[in-house]
C-alpha cells in the first residue's frame, strides 16, 4: 500500500480525494496548506504527493520546489483548476499534471501510473 500526501486548500476536494484514493487501496494523509504539507512530508514520509497549485500563502509550485529540494525522488502530481500553469516551466518538474474535476478518474489513473512507473519491475 502506498502512502499519498494530498495538499489541497478546498476542504470538500481534500475529503473527496482522500476517500477515492483510499478506495484504491492507498493510505492518505491530507494538508490544507503548503506549510502543513511540508510538515507532513517530514513526519509521514509519503510515496507520492498530490499538490494543488493555487493556495493561500505559499503556492504549490514553490511548495513543490521545497519538496524536491528535500527529496528529489518523491513523485509529485500537480492537481489544479488552471491549465495555464502547464506552460510554466516550474510545473515541468512534476511527474504529472491533472486538471481538477469532480470526477477523480483522471487523478486516480495518474496516481496509479506514476506509482507504477516508480516500482521496480517484477521478475517472473
Amino acid at each position: 500500500m502506498s502512502k499519498i500526501l494530498v495538499v489541497e486548500d478546498e476542504k470538500s476536494l481534500r475529503l473527496l480525494y482522500k476517500k477515492d484514493l483510499e478506495q484504491d487501496g492507498h493510505s492518505v494523509v491530507t494538508a490544507a496548506t503548503a506549510g502543513e504539507g511540508l510538515k507532513a512530508l517530514e513526519t509521514e514520509a509519503p510515496d507520492l504527493v498530490v499538490l494543488d497549485i493555487r493556495m493561500p500563502g505559499m503556492d504549490g509550485l514553490d511548495c513543490m520546489g521545497r519538496i524536491l529540494d528535500r527529496n528529489p525522488r518523491i513523485p509529485v502530481v500537480l492537481n489544479t483548476a488552471y491549465s495555464s500553469y502547464k506552460e510554466n516551466f516550474l510545473s515541468w518538474a512534476a511527474d504529472a499534471y491533472v486538471i481538477k474535476s469532480s470526477d477523480t478518474g483522471e487523478l486516480r489513473a495518474k496516481v496509479r501510473e506514476v506509482l507504477g512507473a516508480r516500482q521496480p519491475a517484477k521478475s517472473h
